[in-house]
């Protein structure tokens, strides 16, 4: 979540009216993340509004026939307010989709306990499981190609100083999952980005799953793996957590023994894709309005899955 085109009072009202919510009273801007811009509007009641930067009509018509058959499937997702088609209400020319405000709380990495990290193993075979009955096929934003892409034209042609030993380890990586990377492993829709800040608790159930605007066809061992790094790392990989994900995942879709064999070609494919696009989406974008996220937390993910 970001701010990158801006949503005044005028534009939220003609949103919320035509979602029958009444006057927008006020519109605060929401500065995390890196794909779309998303604010809190009050109205007749408190919403949460997006305007999708990069998806056109097909990928908002995409992502929100995919909430509604999570929901169906009686995953805790955000639940949209009717009263549009996809791309039909617009900012700027871009798609906007209003959404209610999920309730609990984000928890930092102090909070992740084994019980919270087997829940969230848990939740996201859940999603695997529902999201395999979805007949929608979509290729991710961030395929292999795309990674490699970025790094050899937006990042390596620039020889910047603090970056260039990475770029040596993240080629070899590179070289190394596509020699290992295996398509026929299972797979169907995944969420690819299950981080903390994507998930909403109260105590150690999990009661919100956010952001599904990047889903996508993949490996379900992928989307483990990027849930891995994403909840098992503080200052290194924790053996405990990563064996309560692990066994939380297990108890909903064990994995196949070829699949626990991918494991670590899977970590490192996850641990590459995000150093690039934090180095590109954050790194080199200086002075936008947005959270920003350190590159080298992941790349030292990274180290950590090489050794």
């Amino acid at each position: 979540m970001a701010v990158y085109t801006d949503l005044s009072l005028e534009d939220a009202d003609r949103l919320t009216r035509a979602h029958g919510l009444g006057p927008a009273r006020a519109v605060e801007g929401v500065l995390a993340g890196s794909v779309n811009s998303n604010f809190f509007v009050e109205a007749d009641r408190r919403v949460f509004a997006r305007i999708y930067e990069e998806q056109g009509e097909d990928g908002v018509d995409y992502e929100w026939a995919l909430l509604a058959h999570l929901e169906a499937a009686g995953l805790p997702v955000p639940r949209r307010i009717r009263g549009a088609r996809p791309g039909e209400l617009r900012v700027a020319g871009k798609p906007t989709a209003l959404f209610e405000v999920l309730g609990g709380e984000e928890v930092c990495q102090a909070r992740v306990t084994e019980a919270r990290a087997e829940a969230v193993g848990r939740l996201l075979a859940r999603c695997h499981a529902a999201a395999e009955g979805f007949p929608r096929r979509r290729e991710g934003r961030f395929t292999r190609a795309d990674v490699r892409r970025r790094l050899e034209a937006d990042i390596a042609p620039l020889d910047r100083p603090e970056l260039r030993e990475a770029v040596t380890t993240l080629r070899e990586t590179l070289d190394e999952v596509d020699r290992a990377w295996d398509p026929s492993l299972p797979g169907g829709v995944i969420h690819g980005d299950l981080f903390r800040d994507n998930l909403r608790w109260e105590g150690d159930a999990v009661v919100g799953v956010l952001d599904w605007e990047s889903a996508s066809d993949g490996l379900f061992v992928y989307d483990l793996a990027v849930t891995e790094l994403a909840w098992c790392y503080g200052d290194r990989l924790e053996p405990g957590l990563l064996e309560a994900m692990g066994r939380g995942y297990a108890s909903v879709r064990p994995l196949e023994p070829r699949e626990r064999a991918f494991v670590r070609t899977a970590r490192l494919a996850a641990a590459a894709r995000f150093t690039v696009t934090r180095v590109t989406d954050y790194h080199l974008r200086e002075g936008s309005q947005q959270v920003k996220k350190d590159w080298r937390r992941f790349y030292g993910r990274l180290l950590a899955c090489q050794a």
